[in-house]
């Protein structure tokens, strides 16, 4: 009797928050108030070809801004605790810390190249304002570089056997996976901003 076991599974999150449609009130006008102040982070945006605006590279202290992303980082810290014990990570004494926050706003068209978040443990996602046909969230197999001569999935494999997965945002829900995953965002296909806000959590 043949035995076949599943090995190195790579999780991924989802919790909605909660509270989450005052706190998404809020945020939303935070962060079109940062977007609109912030020019070094507009400067960014255009120079590297991103399809709206992001703080990424211009502001590294939101929770201490303003009072609506204290509270999500609040929210954040516990939703990582949790994650952090089903991956069963052994801490020791220390916990998982946030290293960076940073405000999406992706205008109807625009895209958000695959990449990883190298210098981290946890990365995730949080959804602010999600219209109609806001641009999805594609995770890649991170065995995918190494299968050179492996023969495409079928079309009905489940998620955990598929090279690429499809997940749709939803506003006041939280996504996140472990640093290593590449992903990326596809064309938002909505009349109006995607508006997100993305985390990375180090040890």
């Amino acid at each position: 009797m043949a035995e076949i076991k599943t090995l190195f599974v790579t999780k991924l999150y989802r919790a909605a928050l909660a509270n989450a449609t005052a706190l998404n009130q809020d945020l939303l006008k935070s962060c079109r108030a940062i977007a609109a102040d912030d020019e070094a982070g507009q400067r960014w945006s255009k120079d590297k070809g991103y399809d709206g605006y992001t703080s990424y590279a211009s502001l590294d202290d939101l929770p201490k801004r303003d009072p609506s992303l204290a509270a999500l980082k609040l929210a954040l810290d516990k939703h990582v605790a949790a994650f952090a014990s089903a991956l069963h990570l052994e801490l020791g004494r220390k916990r998982l810390k946030l290293d960076s926050l940073w405000i999406n706003v992706l205008e109807p068209g625009g895209v958000h190249a695959g990449h990883i978040h190298p210098h981290s443990v946890i990365s995730g996602t949080y959804y602010v304002d999600t219209p109609a046909n806001a641009a999805a969230l594609k995770l890649e197999d991170p065995r995918l570089p190494l299968m050179m001569a492996a023969p495409p999935r079928a079309e009905d494999a489940p998620d955990a056997e598929r090279t690429f997965v499809y997940v749709t945002p939803q506003a006041g829900h939280v996504l996140m996976w472990e640093s290593f995953l590449r992903h990326e965002v596809v064309k938002n296909a909505a009349k109006r901003p995607r508006v997100s806000i993305s985390f990375n959590y180090a040890w």
